[in-house]
């Protein structure tokens, strides 16, 4: 097997390289967050070193293949690739893709998130949820929403409530704020290390405050 510094460094270039085309919503710079604060996590948690390269890897790779930018089915191939090609241990292979596969929000609408976490899976999961809320994930939330066209907000759509999967994955007509009550708001409370806990409140309290402000403007009220 490469060094693991080997492997980081190669798994930095192939998010560079397969995610150059993306919006700045989900492009290396969010990557690079992800990875940042779920080390981060990582190490409030108390997690082995062993669990840190785990954390790095699906943290790096965790959004290569989503199914929001596929231009073409092979793309889901490309991590396990990757990973056979680096001889990443078979055990940790496993672990990474798995955290890959089960981190996203569409799984847990789907009930496929409830059982066992790994301390690896929580770690990298609350750090992509992290960067998804506060002003961050506020400033992301926007870029997708203009990238694909979205209304602002409409005060005749109302959020969907109690969402499904397929749902959630139906590209009908959304406004970009009507996701913050759909998804964003709802990630505090999804939260699955005490770490992220404590990160979420300020971020969370952050959206609020900017929502309030938001609709004030809207109406001219403010």
């Amino acid at each position: 097997m490469a060094s693991i510094v080997t492997t980081v460094k190669n798994a930095e270039k192939l998010v560079e390289r397969t995610m150059k085309g993306n919006d700045a919503s989900h492009d290396a710079a969010h990557v690079w967050r992800v990875r940042d604060l779920a080390l981060s996590l990582a190490q409030e948690e108390g997690l082995s070193s062993d669990s840190m390269e785990i954390v790095e890897l699906a943290a790096l790779l965790h959004d290569i293949g989503d199914y929001k930018y596929l231009r073409d089915p092979s793309e889901e191939k490309i991590v396990e690739n990757f990973l056979e090609e680096e001889g990443v241990d078979e055990v940790k292979k496993m672990k990474i893709l798995a955290i890959i596969k089960g981190m996203g929000f569409k799984e847990e609408l789907a009930g496929h998130a409830n059982g066992e976490f790994s301390p690896e899976f929580r770690v990298v999961q609350d750090a992509d949820r992290l960067d998804a809320i506060g002003a961050v994930g506020i400033a992301r939330c926007f870029t997708f929403g203009g990238s694909r066209n979205r209304l602002l907000h409409d005060p005749a759509i109302h959020p969907r409530s109690d969402l499904s999967k397929a749902q959630y994955m139906k590209k009908e007509e959304q406004t970009t704020v009507n996701h913050f009550h759909e998804k964003l708001l709802k990630l505090k409370d999804m939260m699955k290390t005490k770490a992220g806990q404590r990160r979420a409140e300020r971020r969370h309290k952050f959206m609020e405050d900017f929502l309030k402000e938001f609709y004030e403007e809207w109406d001219g009220r403010a």
